[in-house]
């Protein structure tokens, strides 16, 4: 079906064809969709910090991805939960705009990270399962490593496989989202995102 993908291994993220999606100085080829949290460039990585009140906020890729394996580190703050879309959309005719579409879960240990979510879809927990994992390393960078080829999302944390659904109600395609969650009046929480690299499989 797809020659060249071992669906039994998490994708090697040092191979050939990796490209970098965010270059680490900017945000150029992003572009902020809903919300009000804020969004820089900090030590080459992208920082997000929650404002009060806002709803969940996205930095969203200005172009759409297919059939992908994704890479990236991120840090979070403990008390906040993030996440980051894929194949996801924003259309003026549903929800003013919302951006909903598949994401997989970032939250401090032990907690539901690498699950994923449907975010604003209506389906809630696309993962049948989510029992808490201790994957991620709190007040820490954690790899995280997104296969979704067809309907099939696969996700690992730190080289911990957490999932492997097959979701064919999903958009097949759409941008990348790096999701500030809303968290009312607390915070303020910060999360970083660095090294976002995709390899598109055709």
């Amino acid at each position: 079906l797809h020659a060249g993908v071992d669906f039994s291994q998490q994708p090697n993220i040092e191979e050939s064809g990796w490209q970098a999606i965010f270059n680490g100085k900017d945000l150029n080829g992003w572009s902020q969709k809903n919300g009000k949290a804020t969004y820089s460039v900090e030590d080459g990585a992208v920082v997000g910090r929650t404002a009060k009140g806002s709803p969940n906020s996205f930095m969203c890729s200005q172009r759409d991805y297919g059939d992908f394996e994704l890479t990236f580190e991120v840090k979070v703050d403990v008390g906040l939960n993030s996440g980051v879309q894929i194949r996801s959309k924003s259309l003026a005719d549903k929800d003013n705009g919302r951006v909903h579409g598949p994401q997989v879960e970032i939250e401090t240990s032990p907690a539901e990270a690498g699950y994923v979510y449907g975010e604003a879809t209506g389906r809630g927990w696309l993962s049948p399962h989510q029992p808490p994992t201790k994957a991620m390393k709190n007040d820490d960078w954690n790899r995280f490593v997104i296969r979704a080829v067809g309907p099939r999302i696969q996700t690992w944390i730190n080289g911990q496989k957490i999932e492997d659904i097959s979701d064919p109600d999903s958009y097949q395609s759409g941008f990348i989202g790096l999701q500030v969650h809303g968290v009312g009046d607390k915070g303020p929480f910060e999360v970083r995102w660095r090294d976002i690299r995709i390899h598109e499989i055709k």
